[in-house]
């Protein structure tokens, strides 16, 4: 039986109990501050995003690791095992997978996946490829059933402010006055590789997230109940507490609620105050 890493990129927002748990390993993406060029979650975490926005008003630029940095990071891994599954952030939001792919033809026995998501929604896809791997499937097998589930990975996000993203060149700056001004809160939703505007919510944040939480889970029984993740971005441990609450309310069995904080990459683009819940589909 082949011996298989399962791998992904730092945009998989994981928590480092959950790499553990499943051993998995990551290569982070750069965050570019100035002139300075820092490695997601290893030289820079969140908290000197936020410093850095309100020291400059300006927001990092992010940047995919190179073919000789996925070269490095491939061999380093097929030096153990006998193949390597490899999960990249959507090749709509970034130049990795190709370059993932490039390094994976010159390392040999190297499948990445191209998730057609971001942040946990990728995990999602991690975890189960993992637990297919602990089951001794084999890697073709598991990367067809993970490519298979990309299409039922649900990811929505609920974003607290627009500065991030106007700032960042992804929405324009009256777009982001007017939803500042007016409390609009607007769900971000992961749509065939891309990020698209959902229902806008007015109000309260807290109560603007548990509105959106109900609106994605309730009264649906097309959802697997194994796992569905909390994703946040500097929220308080009240906004959790009700987030909580909200997926409990819906009265979907899930096996397990995990907690994880974005890292540099999805925080760079949303901002604090950003909370999603992601989970799967089931077959039809």
């Amino acid at each position: 039986m082949a011996t298989i890493k399962i791998t992904g990129d730092s945009t998989i927002d994981l928590s480092p109990e959950l790499l553990e748990r499943y051993q998995v390993e990551t290569i982070p993406l750069y965050i570019n501050m100035g002139e300075e060029s820092l490695r997601d979650g290893v030289s820079v975490v969140p908290e000197d995003i936020y410093a850095y926005f309100a020291r400059t008003k300006t927001v990092p630029k992010t940047a995919a690791p190179s073919v000789q940095d996925y070269i490095d990071f491939f061999q380093k891994q097929r030096a153990q095992y006998d193949a390597v599954i490899h999960f990249n952030i959507s090749a709509e939001f970034s130049s990795a997978h190709q370059n993932a792919c490039i390094a994976a033809q010159e390392v040999g026995n190297v499948y990445p996946v191209d998730s057609r998501n971001l942040s946990t929604g990728t995990a999602l896809l991690v975890l189960d490829a993992c637990e297919m791997a602990a089951a001794g499937k084999e890697p073709e097998e598991i990367v067809e059933a993970m490519k298979e589930e990309t299409d039922r990975v649900e990811a929505s996000f609920i974003i607290n402010t627009l500065t991030y993203l106007h700032k960042g060149g992804r929405c324009s700056g009256v777009a982001a006055l007017g939803a500042n001004v007016l409390k609009l809160r607007p769900c971000i939703l992961v749509e065939n590789g891309k990020m698209v505007v959902g229902k806008k919510y007015r109000g309260a944040y807290n109560n603007c997230m548990a509105n959106y939480i109900h609106d994605k889970l309730a009264g649906r029984n097309d959802i697997l109940p194994n796992r569905i993740f909390i994703t946040h971005t500097k929220c308080d441990s009240q906004c959790i507490d009700a987030a909580y609450r909200a997926v409990r309310e819906s009265g979907i069995p899930f096996e397990e609620i995990l907690e994880t904080t974005a890292g540099c990459t999805i925080t760079n683009h949303c901002g604090e105050g950003t909370l999603g819940v992601l989970f799967v589909r089931k077959r039809k």
